[in-house]
């Protein structure tokens, strides 16, 4: 395994802003543009081989086949591997995966025409991601745990490479204030950025928040979220520590249960029905109190996440949205957002009532699908996508309301994206000792 260390400077260049930047050809490869090389096929490498990033160039694959999967970046060297037996796994094959890691969507007639990885283009390590973004690809799919997300979006678009990007996007105001600021030099070189806000794809959301937009339940005046869950994560399995292993590795390995990598729950999960009210209010929140605790998962092996969350936003035309997230076993479980007008109420995933009543009964084709189509659509036609903005605010919405409920603290947008030094990040990214984090206080954990 290669296990560069990434030094402590790090930190302090995500905080940066970087000014200006050449602006660069959208479709090229090492100053060779795409028409000019013998395939005009996009070169695609993958930062993050778990289930989602595996899952992401398998999506693409069946959108286009007009890409090559030439590189492939983790951290370790098992998760490598496991990510390569999928990619190549043909119908009638032995299919020796955790079934409550992988679905039964996953099991698809793979890719011997696009998949062109050797293993000199398989790289594991810390910096794993520079080396794909070197390997001669067009665009990189970051797929890693949120925390190294806005890292390796800088790398990328600095490097001139189209990017997908998996939500959330950042787990601090440091994180998201990157994304932001790369975003801009993507656009500056003429990059596609899209962010994976599925919901955005799906008929049966752009087809009735469409007509919330045009007035079909008034004016808004507030809404409700839920998303409840009957145990943590929907069950993923937690990790058990191997002999040998660091501190620093075990949290990689378990990475959804510890807030520098995850964010919590509440913008793990969260992020996706966030992003939905953000779309239907027009806008990001103006400030947000939130409180939250842990009562179910209190074995040290769930991290130091809260299990539970009530947070209320503010929206810039005074309407409030109360958000509601719990994780814990034998209980009920809820999913939906509720938006209330003058005129009637909608679920935005797919029904009105009131004067102007609606309900979707169209199919649904996959947004997962839908959205490589409209990335590789955007590289080919030389119209790049610009969604970074847009992800790191729904990402941003989550964290400010984490923040709210951690500390006690009304949060405001404006401080929180402005001037809220919170970063998350390690000393040094290396295989050693990495304490965990106490758990929260309000009211004494600090506001920052």
């Amino acid at each position: 395994m290669n296990s560069a260390i990434e030094r402590a400077d790090d930190r302090s260049s995500r905080r940066d802003f970087i000014k200006s930047s050449a602006v660069a050809s959208a479709v090229t490869v090492a100053g060779t543009p795409i028409s000019a090389r013998s395939s005009s096929k996009i070169r695609v490498g993958l930062v993050g081989c778990g289930r989602r990033g595996t899952q992401a160039l398998i999506d693409m694959a069946e959108a286009s086949q007009d890409i090559e999967i030439i590189a492939l970046g983790e951290l370790f060297e098992d998760r490598l591997q496991e990510s390569i037996a999928r990619l190549r796994y043909q119908k009638g094959d032995p299919y020796p995966w955790d079934a409550m890691r992988f679905q039964s969507r996953d099991k698809r007639p793979m890719l011997p025409d696009c998949l062109k990885i050797t293993p000199e283009t398989c790289f594991t390590g810390f910096d794993a991601y520079k080396k794909v973004i070197n390997s001669g690809v067009d665009a990189v799919l970051l797929a890693c745990p949120p925390h190294f997300r806005a890292r390796h979006m800088r790398a990328a678009v600095e490097a001139g490479k189209h990017v997908w990007i998996e939500k959330p996007v950042a787990t601090d105001p440091v994180g998201v204030r990157s994304i932001i600021e790369s975003s801009e030099i993507a656009s500056e070189k003429n990059l596609s950025v899209l962010g994976s806000t599925e919901n955005r794809r799906r008929r049966s959301y752009i087809e009735t928040i469409k007509r919330i937009h045009n007035g079909a339940i008034g004016d808004i005046i507030s809404g409700q979220l839920y998303f409840v869950m009957g145990d943590y994560f929907g069950g993923a399995r937690v990790i058990d520590r191997q002999s040998g292993w660091s501190d620093m590795e075990y949290q990689c390995r378990n990475w959804l249960y510890f807030t520098w990598l995850s964010g919590d729950f509440f913008v793990e999960i969260m992020v996706h029905h966030l992003d939905v009210v953000n779309w239907v209010m027009g806008s990001h929140p103006v400030k947000a109190l939130g409180t939250g605790g842990r009562q179910s998962h209190t074995d040290p092996k769930f991290g130091n996440l809260y299990d539970h969350y009530t947070v209320v936003y503010e929206y810039p035309n005074g309407a409030e949205v109360t958000c509601i997230g719990r994780q814990a076993p034998d209980t009920s479980t809820r999913s939906e957002v509720c938006i209330y007008g003058t005129k009637g109420k909608a679920d935005p995933s797919k029904s009105i009532e009131g004067d102007a009543p609606f309900t979707y009964k169209w199919d649904n084709s996959d947004p997962h699908v839908q959205e490589h189509r409209e990335f590789v659509a955007s590289i080919q036609q030389g119209k790049p996508l610009a969604e970074g903005r847009r992800v790191a605010e729904s990402t941003l919405t989550g964290i400010m309301g984490r923040m709210s409920a951690y500390t006690g603290q009304e949060a405001t947008w404006d401080w929180v994206l402005n001037e809220s030094q919170l970063d998350l990040s390690p000393e040094r990214y290396e295989f050693k000792n990495l304490p965990v984090r106490p758990l929260p206080v309000p009211g004494k954990t600090p506001l920052r």
